[in-house]
């Protein structure tokens, strides 16, 4: 679709540029259109940044919605049960590095991270939030610690494995002596985030045995 389209090169354009730098004249000319488009259906430039923020928060809830339903369903004392469900949700994270556009809603993302306005409190309002939110549940669960501050703290270390390379992609890949982050290195990165998720979750539980 046209106004999809339209979206996807300005979510690329504002990564790229951000507010400031990016062009609604390039951006309505790599779209096809007439910049008269912009102002009719977004109001401006801000009006198009937050609709191209709001178009990331519904791609991020098609993505990860199947995700989010499943683990609302796991039982709070099913502690195997929740463990699975970060296996798969922290899977599907690194999964998406290599999806078409992911690269363009990263950066919008990360500069919205460091500098955040009113398109982050709409990105982070949908499903963004709610995984987080989600995600939090299942440590505490898996973990058998009610401790809502820690289970926090440890849901930001569990994500904070795939985010790294993509927030710090160059420092990356320089350190692992890769040129691009390709399907090899996404299923090295997800084998490494399992154990280190087992390895945690297992500390955990031989913690919390009588002695």
């Amino acid at each position: 679709m046209a106004h999809d389209r339209l979206l996807d090169i300005a979510i690329r354009e504002f990564g790229l540029r951000g507010l400031e730098g990016a062009s609604t004249r390039s951006i309505a000319a790599a779209a096809g259109t007439a910049m008269s488009a912009i102002t009719y259906h977004f109001g401006g430039k801000e009006g198009l940044y937050l609709a191209a923020a709001d178009h990331i928060a519904a791609q991020m809830g098609e993505d990860m919605e199947t995700a989010f339903d499943q683990s609302l369903l796991i039982d709070g004392r099913d502690r195997a049960a929740a463990r699975a469900a970060i296996h798969a949700i922290m899977g599907r994270f690194a999964d998406k590095l290599m999806e078409d556009g992911s690269e363009s809603r990263s950066l919008f993302i990360v500069r919205e991270q460091m500098h955040p306005t009113e398109a982050f409190d709409r990105i982070y309002g949908g499903v963004m939030g709610q995984m987080l939110e989600a995600l939090v549940r299942l440590v505490r669960i898996a973990s058998g610690d009610d401790d809502d501050a820690r289970a926090r703290l440890l849901t930001v270390t569990l994500i904070g494995q795939v985010i790294v390379l993509r927030a710090s992609r160059a420092s990356c890949l320089r350190l692992l002596g890769r040129k691009a982050v390709d399907s090899a290195l996404v299923d090295d990165l997800k084998a490494r985030v399992a154990a280190n998720v087992d390895a945690i979750f297992e500390s955990i539980s031989a913690s919390q045995e009588p002695r």
